[in-house]
């Protein structure tokens, strides 16, 4: 008899945080680090919070891209994942509120596999519809752009 997965999990997080910038974050087993770099009066001792967000998306599309993979069977190979993010840092200088504080967000997935143009196109596709992270992005107003390329097609490699 299979056993049936539940759909609906609590996700329970907990946090020390003993600075106005710092938060010690434990998730399972695993413990990180939330701060601010020491510019900004923190002590640098792991990602600010808006740069976690960004790197959530940026982890939740290698996750949930080669879970798409597979399931279509595109061979991606090794995924390298560069994220540039606007950000409207005016509500954090508390200047003023800001409704929509990342504005776009540029993802480009460079794999090493011998997926086709055509395939990465659908998989990019996929990915938009399952990524729980690039889903709040997108439902949110940000602008989610996903380049989905092969090592061979990327400027670097024709030059």
């Amino acid at each position: 008899m299979a056993i049936k997965q539940k759909t609906i999990v609590p996700i329970k997080i907990e946090a020390d945080c003993p600075t106005h910038s710092r938060s010690d974050i434990s998730v399972r087993d695993v413990s990180t680090t939330i701060d601010e770099p020491i510019e900004r009066g923190g002590t640098n001792l792991g990602l600010s919070p808006t740069e976690t967000l960004v790197a959530s998306l940026v982890g939740c599309t290698a996750v949930i891209g080669r879970k798409c993979a597979a399931k279509l069977e595109i061979d991606v190979g090794h995924l390298a994942i560069s994220a540039v993010c606007q950000f409207d840092r005016r509500g954090v200088l508390l200047m003023e509120e800001i409704d929509m504080p990342f504005t776009h967000v540029q993802l480009n997935i460079e794999t090493s596999g011998t997926a086709t143009p055509a395939q990465l196109t659908r998989l990019g596709a996929e990915v938009a519809k399952f990524c729980p992270v690039s889903k709040l992005f997108r439902q949110a107003g940000v602008q989610v752009e996903d380049n989905w390329m092969s090592k061979s097609e990327t400027p670097e490699s024709s030059a």
